[in-house]
């Protein structure tokens, strides 16, 4: 697959360049964080998916159970500091509206207002960097315009059809959730998948299971505020092995309290900005824990809005 010209709020924050096209290389642009892919690519971790990965996952598909990995966006869903939603339906309620012509048609539309971090969203790579500088090389200052953002932004993923992979975290430290700030790294991750005999490789995606979505709507301060979730090291390591994306049944997917309280969101940092590779947040993966699914066909195609950098997404797992 190959890159094309794409596009924070809170997790903000890696180098210089952004343009329309895929921008250029540049001695700053080298010294960083340079993409596997080349010096202007902008899709990262992207580029490992193919068609032969569409094909592979659906040879996984055996009862053709689909399971929406999405939970509902709205007003009272658990969100990120001054994170909000709302819903207006046009004709406001009781409004006095005449059905129009002999079949007497009436009809609604809506506004909604909202971050796209709100529900199950998929991180993008100008999500959240380092020093504002983000994915391969691009300053946050060039990309981050009036309209949007001109590059890294969410209007022209690709679809992503590939293999999911999940990870039962809560049942490889025997407990029905983990706890907050617990932090899991390659050495927990690889003992839970020799348990649960899974692998993970190039092209994947890989799901968390911690059991911290069950207080989602009886504790929804505590959900939003501190969680479990994978290590820097555990994160390297799956960037490393060529993985598409990595979500978990959490807000942030990475712990917080944050392991280190000077090093906020470093998780973000290396998926992200350093290895280009995509997060996905608040997945409901009970249902899949429940039927025992350790593989699927993971299908998701994003939202294609201008200019943003996070998205409100509804992925499917198919069995």
């Amino acid at each position: 697959m190959r890159s094309s010209a794409r596009g924070s709020d809170w997790k903000c924050a890696v180098v210089a360049l952004g343009m329309m096209a895929a921008p250029a290389a540049s001695a700053a642009q080298e010294a960083w964080y340079p993409s596997r892919h080349g010096p202007a690519d902008t899709l990262g971790a992207l580029n490992n998916l193919g068609p032969a990965d569409a094909l592979r996952a659906a040879r996984l598909v055996r009862t053709g159970k689909a399971y929406p990995l999405g939970v509902p966006t709205g007003p009272q869903s658990p969100a990120y500091g001054e994170r909000r939603y709302s819903v207006q339906i046009s004709p406001a309620p009781g409004s006095p509206v005449a059905p129009v012509g002999a079949n007497k048609v009436t009809a609604h539309d809506e506004r909604v207002t909202t971050s796209m971090g709100i529900g199950t969203q998929l991180d993008g790579l100008g999500h959240l960097g380092i020093d504002h500088r983000y994915y391969n090389g691009l300053s946050g200052a060039a990309l981050n315009t009036p309209e949007g953002f001109k590059s890294l932004e969410l209007s022209n993923l690709p679809p992503i059809v590939t293999r999911g992979v999940l990870i039962d975290m809560a049942r490889h430290f025997k407990t029905p959730m983990l706890q907050a700030g617990q932090a899991f790294n390659r050495a927990e991750i690889e003992a839970a998948m020799r348990e649960q005999g899974v692998t993970v490789g190039k092209g994947d995606v890989v799901l968390f299971h911690t059991g911290w979505m069950s207080i989602m709507e009886s504790d929804k301060a505590r959900y939003a505020s501190s969680e479990p979730g994978i290590g820097e090291e555990g994160a390297r390591w799956l960037a490393e092995l060529g993985v598409v994306a990595i979500g978990a049944d959490t807000l942030a997917l990475e712990p917080l309290p944050s392991v280190d309280a000077d090093r906020p969101f470093v998780v973000h940092q290396m998926l992200l900005a350093k290895n280009g590779v995509y997060i996905l947040e608040n997945i409901n993966t009970a249902p899949l824990v429940r039927d025992g699914v350790k593989e699927f066909m993971f299908v998701l195609g994003a939202p294609r809005f201008v200019g943003t950098v996070q998205v409100v997404v509804n992925p499917v797992a198919i069995r």
